[in-house]
């Protein structure tokens, strides 16, 4: 499944491997954060049960849902957080209930099923995982176009 090999993707661009990092947090992170992608594009049925938000990731992203989940948090009042990630300055931090709160509720149990974790976990490994791939994946200060998976390999070199 496409959510599977983001997250694989994903994982190596944060540094977790195969389970490395602080008790595989890194892999973690890639995992939750490509289910979460993957549910955003529509894997699954996540954005019709969505609705209205998870549909407009998907559209305003297209093969990247990365911009969609970026607009979903700021329309959620997280602009400020959000565009501490694109720069080159520190992230801000952000909270799972926050993500929890941003996030359509079918999305969320979506990827905490697929990942074996609770909607609440999964909305803090998302607030953990988050601003780091941000980050990396928009070294230049802006997301970059082209497909998701693209991207990230990019970054790998």
């Amino acid at each position: 499944m496409a959510g599977n090999d983001l997250g694989s993707l994903l994982g190596s661009l944060l540094g977790g491997g195969q389970g490395g990092g602080q008790g595989g947090a890194g892999g973690g992170g890639g995992n939750i954060l490509g289910a979460l992608l993957g549910a955003l594009m529509g894997g699954a049925g996540g954005a019709q049960a969505g609705g209205g938000p998870a549909a407009g990731a998907q559209a305003a992203g297209g093969n990247n849902p990365l911009g969609g989940l970026l607009d979903m948090l700021t329309k959620s009042g997280l602009a400020d957080q959000a565009q501490s990630w694109l720069g080159t300055g520190e992230n801000k931090p952000v909270s799972g209930e926050q993500i929890a709160g941003a996030l359509p509720d079918a999305t969320l149990r979506e990827v905490a099923e697929q990942t074996g974790v609770s909607p609440q976990e999964a909305a803090d490994r998302i607030a953990d995982s988050l601003p780091r791939a941000v980050d990396k994946l928009s070294p230049t200060g802006e997301l970059p176009s082209g497909s998701l998976e693209d991207i990230i390999r990019q970054q790998k070199f």
